[in-house]
């Protein structure tokens, strides 16, 4: 339910039956990598989602086909339940000055709080 969405419903939108997602979600049957991406489009996330916390990313240190330039602390927001949370309700807005208005806040908000823990 973290994504406000049934295992029911999840099996539905997939042509399964709510028992076997109990099973991908317990460990009890592995998921193909095309189901794994199946689900992600239905809960609008992604595939990054579903390791969050796991061991193994980058095995010896060695970053492979990582982004370079420092963008991956975005991917690594988007894989949380809050970067989702916080899209999907953005994503909402309307109104572009109303959006704007967000942005500059979280700014505001973000600034206080480098300048509190700096202190």
């Amino acid at each position: 339910m973290l994504m406000g969405m049934s295992q029911e419903r999840l099996g539905d939108a997939l042509g399964l039956t709510f028992q076997q997602v109990q099973k991908y979600e317990k460990g009890t049957n592995r998921i193909s990598a095309s189901r794994l991406q199946q689900i992600s489009k239905i809960l609008a996330v992604p595939v990054e989602f579903f390791f969050e916390g796991s061991p193994g990313g980058e095995p010896n240190g060695a970053p492979g086909f990582a982004e370079t330039g420092g963008q991956g602390y975005v991917s690594d927001f988007m894989g949380t339940a809050e970067g989702v949370a916080l899209s999907k309700a953005f994503i909402r807005i309307k109104n572009p000055k109303v959006r704007r208005r967000v942005i500059e806040l979280v700014a505001a908000l973000a600034e206080d709080e480098t300048a509190e823990n700096a202190a």
